[in-house]
């Protein structure tokens, strides 16, 4: 953009046209020095253009010279009165721009702790309204408020049910689709080598209950899918069908004999060792 160009925005809410204050758009001068008057001069890089926000509203930018906001530019609104000349700041920002560099977004802790992100004594909770539980004595969902929920729990306990809540039709769906498309699934490069795939290894464990038909887990210590649940149809070079032959041809062992006949010869550096 130009120092003098005009750019036609809109303003939220009903969608109007707003028409660019001829003045205030080459206020860029002015809007310069307000902007030094805030932040440091040498902060403060090449004009990159106007925009009109809104009636005798108009923000200039700047570009942002410090080398931590590469791509960055400052962002000077300014104003004025009805009828009047005078120029007046509204605000100074620092806006990313098109090549900014930014942190990524930002992502709830809950979605953002793995596996191996738990030590020892580390805590991850779960919330009250979690689809992937139900009590204890439910299959299946179960439509609760949080205080009837906690009663329930409350009465499982003390007539020792067993667990007060159990994984839901959800979780256990859920469960079932992240191991499937994992590592432990069909489509890991492994598993598309193997000599055999996991339902008929005879080191498969069945799962019990609803996916006893599509996974297991693996009791084979040569195996990297040991102590993890595998669909049946991975697999790795360790199924049992994988077996060493015993050879047919046993090399002969050589008889050690006592040589009689030749003639030990010492030298005088061996005749020093005596």
């Amino acid at each position: 953009m130009g120092d003098n160009d005009a750019v036609t925005t809109t303003t939220h809410g009903p969608a109007r046209a707003v028409k660019a204050d001829p003045q205030l758009m080459g206020a860029h001068d002015e809007a310069r020095e307000a902007l030094v008057s805030t932040v440091s001069e040498v902060e403060v890089g090449e004009h990159l253009g106007a925009v009109a926000e809104d009636e005798r509203v108009v923000t200039h930018f700047f570009a942002a010279v410090d080398p931590g906001y590469v791509g960055w530019r400052w962002a000077v609104t300014i104003t004025r009165a009805s009828r009047q000349k005078t120029v007046t700041l509204n605000e100074v920002v620092l806006l990313p721009g098109d090549a900014a560099v930014r942190a990524p977004e930002w992502v709830p802790w809950k979605d953002r702790v793995g596996p191996g992100d738990l030590g020892p004594g580390d805590l991850v909770p779960v919330t009250v309204d979690d689809v992937r539980l139900v009590p204890g004595y439910l299959v299946g969902d179960a439509d609760l408020d949080p205080a009837s929920a906690r009663e329930q729990r409350e009465v499982v306990r003390e007539l020792g049910l067993g667990r007060d809540v159990v994984l839901s039709v959800e979780g256990r769906d859920e469960a079932a689709e992240r191991w499937y498309d994992g590592p432990h699934g069909p489509d890991d490069p492994i598993a598309q080598e193997a000599p055999g795939r996991c339902g008929s290894c005879g080191f498969l464990l069945r799962l019990a209950g609803p996916l006893t038909f599509q996974f297991g887990v693996c009791a084979n210590a040569s195996s990297p899918s040991d102590g993890h649940a595998v669909s049946f149809d991975h697999g790795c070079g360790a199924h049992s069908d994988v077996r060493e032959e015993p050879s047919q041809h046993q090399p002969a062992a050589a008889t050690p004999f006592h040589d009689t006949i030749t003639v030990d010869t010492w030298g005088d550096a061996e005749l020093d060792l005596l």
